[in-house]
């Protein structure tokens, strides 16, 4: 069966993108052969293309959609016909993609298919950055950041647990904070002085700027619960705590938490807030909307 796939074939970005032919691959024992309809688009699918070693490299990380093959091994976890979530594979945008099985999720029929596709990698980056930080019931945290796909989610996990959020933004995203229960304040020069009278436990930066470094490092005394996923140098630099999904201690939380999300998903516990919608040959147009840092929430390929 032929599809298509997207694949960066040289070190430039975007100018290196290429949609091509590629030939469905058989599934070996324990891998599932899935048919795709929704892909997730983030930062890190730009960046890793970026700092592959070696080229062309595929694009993307999370998928949901159908299984039409499945590994003898795997049989008796998937079907032909079972609806599917999956992250942490290798090149999500196309038509079809074939994958370890254990990568994969069955899909509740109450979820569909763009959400599912745009929760596994924010959703298991806001889990991560809140057990880090060691977040409770009645503690205050300071969120940079706060209005985008990772900020909504994680709004919503530290509803659960009693946690209150105050989260930066720009003004016009001060509803979306709103929207899960932040209290939005204005990023830019004088953060530290609106953010006085507060108290936090914890600051977390999705925003890997100077002024979040700042703004954490003035108002949380205890660095280890400074929590950032944006600026690993400036973590390196001043002793506070910075998270990647490829160091060992967040993929095994990572990992360990997927069912978790999909589970409060499909109850409609949390909700993955889309804000645009892609055909999966528009690709370069959604990568250059989420590298902007414009998008306001999730962005998703649909197939």
């Amino acid at each position: 069966m032929t599809g298509r796939r997207w694949r960066c074939s040289g070190p430039d970005g975007l100018a290196d993108f290429e949609f091509v032919q590629v030939e469905g691959a058989t599934p070996g024992p324990d891998e599932v052969r899935v048919e795709v309809s929704a892909a997730g688009v983030n930062p890190a699918d730009l960046k890793h293309t970026r700092r592959a070693t070696a080229y062309p490299v595929p694009v993307g990380y999370e998928i949901a959609g159908v299984v039409t093959d499945v590994g003898s091994a795997a049989a008796g976890l998937f079907a032909p016909g079972d609806r599917v979530v999956a992250f942490r594979v290798h090149g999500g945008y196309a038509t079809e993609l074939t994958f370890p099985a254990e990568k994969a999720f069955i899909l509740p029929d109450s979820v569909d298919d763009v959400a599912a596709a745009g929760l596994l990698l924010a959703g298991t980056t806001a889990a991560d950055m809140l057990h880090r930080s060691g977040a409770s019931d009645g503690d205050t945290i300071l969120v940079h950041g706060a209005s985008g796909a990772v900020g909504a989610t994680l709004l919503q996990l530290a509803a659960r647990r009693g946690v209150r959020v105050v989260g930066t933004a720009g003004a016009m995203r001060f509803d979306a904070v709103r929207r899960f229960g932040g209290v939005p304040v204005a990023y830019g020069p004088g953060l530290i002085d609106r953010l006085h009278g507060w108290t936090f436990d914890a600051a977390l930066d999705l925003a890997g700027t100077d002024e979040a470094t700042d703004a954490s490092l003035a108002l949380v005394p205890d660095k280890s619960r400074i929590i950032t996923a944006a600026n690993k140098p400036a973590a390196d630099r001043h002793g506070f705590v910075a998270v990647a999904g490829m160091d060992p201690e967040s993929t095994a939380f990572r990992d360990a938490v997927r069912p978790e999300l999909i589970g409060l998903l499909a109850a409609g516990e949390l909700e993955v807030p889309v804000a645009q919608t892609f055909p999966l040959a528009q690709a370069r147009e959604a990568l250059e909307l989420v590298a902007s840092g414009t998008a306001g929430g999730k962005v998703v390929l649909t197939v």
